[in-house]
């Protein structure tokens, strides 16, 4: 995995689907189709999917911030464009889907924890990539919705889950029924949007969350992003999964902590 500076230079220059960047223990993934306002392409979602899992490898990494080249969008939507050649029929919908299903998934897998940066546009495709992030950072230009009734278009069970699990099942169905798009405070009041700042403000506070995750113990960062998907599934736990609470005692990061706490000083977390 190739590692580059991040920089807007980068971002425009650069025809790759998607790019990575790293930045000390943060990586930046951007979705990058400024033309299309970031549409999402076949490509792309492949590109996306083989982007998380790679890091989700990368052990020195604490957070890795998602979003959109450019300042008009984070994603808009799907590109319809190459429906007639991707999916136009059941057959080749559901091999577009199993990339697009692997995306999402590789997104909500991360071990490490994410932060969806958005400006302007969050829609269809690029709603379903933003609610797999652990967090989402909003402009006041942000705008959020599903409006594919238009395209005669269902969104399949699996990438319904997402926006379920943030808003249940009342909001879900008005974004996908009505296909309204939503302001950044309507969608935040909602549960779709974590935070919602000035859009001068948005990168400096992504990247702002993103340095207060990573300062953190990253192993107690995985732990509690696991635990809370577990709860998310509804199933009961199992004693084993309960007794992994109890694990941390057992690391340096936490003797670490307390030692630092005691000190009066700031820890140096190593992930061990």
């Amino acid at each position: 995995m190739a590692e580059k500076t991040r920089t807007e230079d980068t971002i425009e220059e650069n025809d790759a689907p998607v790019l990575i960047s790293v930045d000390g223990a943060i990586a930046t993934v951007t979705l990058n189709n400024p033309r299309k306002r970031n549409a999402l392409s076949l490509p792309m979602w492949e590109a996306l999917r083989d982007s998380m899992l790679a890091l989700s490898r990368t052990d020195g990494l604490r957070c890795v911030v998602l979003r959109g080249a450019g300042d008009e969008a984070f994603a808009a939507g799907a590109d319809i464009t190459e429906f007639e050649s991707v999916r136009s029929d059941p057959k080749q919908a559901r091999a577009y889907d199993a990339v697009l299903r692997e995306a999402l998934a590789a997104i909500y897998d991360c071990v490490h924890p994410t932060v969806a940066m958005i400006k302007g546009a969050c829609v269809g495709g690029g709603l379903e990539v933003a609610v797999q992030c652990d967090l989402r950072i909003s402009g006041r230009s942000g705008k959020f919705g599903a409006p594919i009734k238009a395209l005669g278009l269902a969104m399949t069970s699996p990438e319904i889950e997402g926006i379920r699990r943030l808003v249940g099942s009342a909001v879900t169905l008005e974004i996908l029924l009505e296909g309204r798009i939503m302001g950044a405070e309507e969608a935040c009041a909602k549960g779709l949007v974590t935070r919602v700042v000035d859009d001068v403000q948005v990168e400096e506070e992504a990247y702002a969350t993103a340095r207060r995750i990573a300062e953190g113990a990253p192993l107690t960062a995985r732990w509690h992003k696991q635990f809370v998907h577990r709860l998310d599934g509804g199933s009961v736990l199992k004693p084993g999964e309960i007794e992994e609470g109890y694990f941390y005692f057992d690391t340096a990061d936490f003797k670490e902590g307390v030692s630092a706490f005691l000190s009066k000083r700031k820890p140096v977390f190593r992930g061990k």
